[in-house]
């Protein structure tokens, strides 16, 4: 109960925890092993614009997975209650020495969601260190909404190279380092940017997007989401499937529909 307590305190004083290891490094490499034999078996269907960014729980079984395993779900449950949705679950992979970024931003600003009970959960597959660019984040910055404006950026790996109109003081950045197998638990207004790979590795991060299903998306959106604990009652969201295998036709076509929707939220002008 204390270390559960002392989540949640730090979590509301700062807007995000670290480090919680979920899995061992060698289950970490595991999931890493499938995700990059995926990669090299189906390269043209899964891509860091395809279905690694958007949706990759319903098109990789390990992904669902991890999503469910109770290392994970257990802290967010504290922070969430007990029954969770995972909105989306986009992998975040730098590759070595290249110039790809964050800027800084804060995710609810483009999410389509009618409050802000959101966690999200960055689970490092591979080192993310100072080197490899790892997660930066500003403790307390998530009492602050903040203007965005879009730069479509091709280096940023945001969705529209989103970033805040105000200057950030890096003196602030807290640097989120994890080992494989270890995850940070963010606010999804908590200011938050990474810097380029400069290491000899691929840094890989899986974000896990959830929130409990008593939230709400904005009128008219056509977002869906995946159960992952607990139980539904209120369906304010589409039902998403698990996937039946790895990248199957009815799993893509699936996808399709489901990540086109979403899509939509995230490249709309208006919050």
């Amino acid at each position: 109960m204390q270390a559960i307590d002392e989540l949640k305190a730090r979590f509301d004083r700062d807007g995000f925890v670290f480090p919680i290891t979920v899995m061992s490094e060698a289950k970490a490499a595991t999931y890493r092993a499938a995700l990059e034999a995926a990669e090299t078996q189906f390269p043209d269907l899964i891509n860091t614009k395809t279905c690694l960014r958007r949706y990759p729980n319903l098109v990789l079984p390990f992904v669902d997975e991890i999503s469910r395993l109770p290392a994970v779900t257990d802290p967010v449950a504290a922070l969430l209650g007990e029954n969770l949705l995972a909105l989306d679950c986009p992998f975040f992979i730098k590759e070595a020495k290249t110039t790809s970024f964050v800027s800084w931003h804060q995710d609810l600003t483009y999410w389509g969601l009618e409050g802000e009970e959101e966690v999200s959960a960055w689970i490092a597959l591979s080192p993310a260190t100072t080197k490899s660019g790892c997660m930066r984040f500003v403790a307390g910055s998530q009492n602050q909404t903040i203007a965005h404006r879009d730069t479509h950026d091709p280096d940023n790996l945001l969705t529209r190279g989103q970033e805040m109109v105000v200057e950030v003081a890096e003196d602030d950045a807290v640097e989120i380092e994890l080992r494989p197998g270890q995850m940070s638990l963010h606010h999804g207004k908590v200011f938050h940017a990474s810097h380029p790979n400069i290491s000899d590795d691929r840094r890989i991060g899986l974000a896990i997007r959830f929130i409990p299903t008593h939230m709400r998306q904005v009128e008219g959106g056509q977002m869906a989401a995946m159960l992952v604990r607990g139980v539904d009652q209120y369906q304010h969201f589409r039902r998403c499937r698990p996937p039946s295998g790895l990248l199957t036709d009815a799993d893509l076509a699936h996808w399709q529909e489901i990540s086109g929707a979403r899509n939509a939220v995230m490249m709309n002008d208006s919050p």
